[in-house]
């Protein structure tokens, strides 16, 4: 896969991850904003952004072939992260303001920012694209550029009058609808099933493609840190990281495999960032006896050893004793090299 065909899935992903998260957040602005000429954008919007990630994940699927895996573990990052935002973020929106008239000039303030930002991500990715002759992602990008246009202009259109309706509920008394009735609470209960249920049915779809990266040397430890940057104390390999002592994870760091020494290392730099942890982390962080070996169960790997290469033994005994110290393992590495 070449440096420009990277670099396009890599702007493709982007703005599919951008996608799949905004559609939670116009629900959830469509759930308090009343009947009218600004909702009917919203939900007009909504149903352009459904098409959009799907045109992008066409493309992307179209371009799969010359697919760096790597991309795979960067994508799946992205999209989680991004789900994570819209998850966070819609019931903020039912909350914010001092009623709910300003509650929807917020958010159609938020949207013509949100706008702006998708012009720019389809302009760098049709410039990109133009530059790497890549035509057909080109012209996807301006077609779906030309609709976040339209909303842009169409949101500015509508803040005027959002703020007029301000002034006559919280100003002059007259207040123009009432948020209870607007289905808010049920559309944010929906919007926060629909988010977990996306990132199962993501997680899913990915893991097969993720084991299969992980065969590369060295995507692990990328993939580790990728998700050690974003990952919270529940996503840890180890159960109750943030109140157990230096100590205490030192002493379970060498269960871990190549993955999760990775993502504790990039969690453990954003929080406490104590010497002896990134120490031991950074010593038990070496290179597995061949690509993929963690994901590997015991069984899998004594089929391995049955080649015989006695190199490969000699770095699986190594291997195990400084990580998991596996009785299974170690015991078919001992007979394999009895019969060598």
């Amino acid at each position: 896969m070449s440096q420009s065909e990277q670099k396009v899935v890599q702007y493709l992903g982007e703005a599919h991850a951008s996608e799949i998260g905004l559609v939670s957040v116009l629900r959830s602005q469509i759930a308090i904003t009343p009947r009218g000429s600004y909702r009917d954008g919203l939900e007009k919007h909504l149903d352009e952004t459904r098409k959009h990630a799907a045109r992008i994940q066409q493309r992307l699927d179209e371009l799969d072939g010359a697919r760096n895996p790597l991309q795979v573990v960067v994508g799946f990052t992205e999209t989680l992260v991004s789900q994570g935002l819209a998850l966070s973020k819609a019931p903020f929106d039912l909350l914010r303001g001092t009623g709910g008239e300003e509650k929807v000039l917020k958010n159609a303030k938020d949207a013509y920012a949100t706008e702006a930002l998708e012009i720019a991500t389809y302009t760098a990715l049709e410039r990109l694209a133009v530059k790497v002759g890549d035509e057909q992602t080109a012209q996807l990008a301006r077609s779906i550029r030309a609709d976040e246009e339209r909303m842009l202009e169409r949101i500015m259109r509508e803040i005027p009058k959002l703020t007029d309706a301000v002034v006559g509920a919280e100003i002059e008394g007259e207040p123009s609808y009432d948020i209870s009735k607007t289905g808010a609470a049920d559309t944010a209960r929906e919007v926060a099933h629909e988010i977990k249920q996306t990132a199962r049915d993501t997680h899913t779809a990915a893991r097969r493609s993720a084991r299969q990266a992980r065969k590369i040397p060295g995507v692990a430890q990328v993939e580790g840190q990728l998700k050690g940057a974003v990952a919270s104390e529940d996503d840890l390999a180890i159960a109750r990281y943030d109140s157990l002592t230096a100590e205490e994870i030192v002493s379970k760091l060498p269960e871990l495999s190549q993955l999760d020494l990775a993502k504790l290392d990039s969690y453990e730099r954003k929080h406490d960032n104590r010497t002896t942890v990134l120490s031991r982390i950074t010593a038990l962080r070496r290179a597995e006896p061949w690509p993929g070996y963690d994901e590997l169960t015991v069984a899998e790997i004594e089929a391995v050893l049955d080649e015989g290469d006695e190199q490969r033994l000699r770095d699986v005994v190594a291997y195990e004793r400084a990580h998991k110290n596996r009785a299974g393992v170690l015991n078919a590495a001992r007979r394999e090299t009895a019969n060598a």
